[in-house]
């Protein structure tokens, strides 16, 4: 689409509604020190039909032209109307499958069953949805003279990985702060990989968190947040939830179940139900579900109150290690958004957590922990009637199991602490002997 679209967006604070323009380097209010949100106006965008907007998305789906070749700029003029083509960094991110799993769908009695395989992207998790468009807004500052030398965040892992990749992409320097010893070797590797300074902190995610915020809250230092705080995030990750509803040829679920950490997912859900609504491409959004690990419960345990009380935790050790945050900070966002839409909040436990990521993996997946807690609170609900036998129910799946391997190995050992592991599975030893093979065999199918 044309740049001369008068598309327009700016940054407005969800406490004061106070306004700026939005290439302001602001990561709060200024005014308040509220969340800011990236505002769209539209009247621009509801002078297109619905129909249109349809058409639209769906040509440009998996396109091989730049940049509609990202799931998240083949909705560009809902995103960041206003950068230029070329400054975009995209790594192909979006775009990934919507997988029915009937396996799991039968025995908890659900019409429908789907996991939206968001760990089937670049760095392997739904950061990079977030993190190509913060890094191309980067990138579009710099190119207009904005004294920005690096980007920075606090990170369990998986943003880190996304915010290196897209800046060394780019040429910007990234900086990383890391709770040492409390990721994955596969999340370390990746920023590792990719250049980035790596600075591992003897604190948990929240103390990174603080040391970023301050490091990054002096504008002469040149240093841009791409922490969720920053609503710039919020806007690409928000096209998860309008690329399940085309995938479904724009049906609505009548859930969506996502982990929640940070809290920048579920806020940035609602705001992506929010335009469709909106534009008229649906009548009905679907109810929220956000999942947390019991070990790291602060929503969970605000929602009991009904939201009244809030206060964070002191997060502790959980398997689900992306969402080991005890102090969210977009929890304000993320309240907004599950009383806008009917939203409720269930927790899980390492158990729970552990055997749901292995029966989902039963069924032909192969989960992070994270998309074992969102499974397990998913069987929870159904099993208190929240969720409702043959409703129709969308799990967001938020990385690849692929990056939490010691996860993977120390439930088929049956090593991780206090987890009965129910469907541990390990290699049989054999001798190379064709009526042994048979013996094991004919003890577990029956005679071949």
């Amino acid at each position: 689409m044309s740049q001369s679209q008068p598309f327009h967006t700016e940054l407005r604070c969800m406490d004061c509604s106070s306004v700026y323009p939005i290439d302001a380097v602001l990561f709060r209010c200024p005014s308040c020190d509220g969340l800011l949100d990236v505002h769209h106006d539209v009247n621009p965008l509801k002078a297109i039909p619905a129909t249109e907007w349809k058409q639209r998305f769906e040509q440009r789906f998996r396109t091989g032209q730049h940049p509609y070749n990202s799931g998240v700029w083949g909705k560009k003029e809902w995103v960041l109307p206003g950068i230029k083509d070329e400054n975009i960094v995209s790594l192909g991110e979006g775009a990934t499958p919507l997988v029915p799993v009937p396996g799991l769908a039968g025995p908890l009695g659900l019409a429908e069953l789907w996991i939206k395989q968001c760990g089937i992207s670049h760095t392997g998790s739904f950061k990079d949805l977030g993190m190509t468009v913060l890094v191309s807004h980067v990138n579009d500052l710099i190119k207009a003279g904005k004294p920005i030398r690096a980007v920075a965040c606090a990170s369990t892992g998986d943003t880190s990985a996304a915010l290196a990749a897209y800046g060394a992409w780019a040429g910007i320097p990234v900086i990383i702060f890391l709770p040492e010893g409390k990721i994955s070797t596969a999340q370390l590797v990746q920023p590792l990989a990719s250049g980035a300074t790596v600075i591992q902190l003897n604190t948990d995610f929240d103390g990174c968190m603080e040391v970023v915020r301050d490091v990054t809250a002096d504008p002469s230092a040149g240093i841009y947040l791409a922490n969720s705080m920053n609503p710039l995030r919020i806007e690409g990750q928000k096209t998860v939830g309008i690329e399940v509803i085309q995938q479904l040829a724009w049906q609505v679920p009548d859930w969506i179940v996502i982990p929640g950490g940070n809290l920048g997912n579920v806020s940035a859900l609602g705001a992506g139900f929010e335009l469709l609504l909106e534009m008229g491409l649906i009548s009905k959004a679907p109810r929220i579900c956000v999942a947390q690990a019991a070990h790291a419960n602060p929503l969970y345990q605000s929602f009991q109150t009904s939201y009244r009380e809030y206060r964070p935790v002191k997060a502790q050790k959980t398997l689900a290690s992306a969402i080991q945050i005890g102090a969210p900070v977009s929890y304000r966002r993320a309240v907004r958004a599950l009383e806008r839409f009917g939203g409720v909040v269930e927790q899980a436990s390492e158990e729970e957590l552990a055997n749901a990521a292995a029966r989902g993996d039963r069924a032909g997946l192969f989960n992070d922990p994270h998309t074992g807690v969102a499974l397990a609170c998913t069987e929870k609900l159904i099993a208190a009637g929240t969720i409702e036998k043959g409703q129709k129910v969308v799990v967001i799946s938020t990385a690849h199991g692929l990056k939490f391997s010691e996860f993977k190995t120390g439930y088929h050992n049956r090593s991780l602490d206090g987890v009965r592991s129910d469907y541990a599975n390990q290699p049989i030893s054999c001798e190379p002997d064709v009526d042994a093979v048979k013996r094991i065999l004919d003890g577990i199918h029956g005679s071949v």
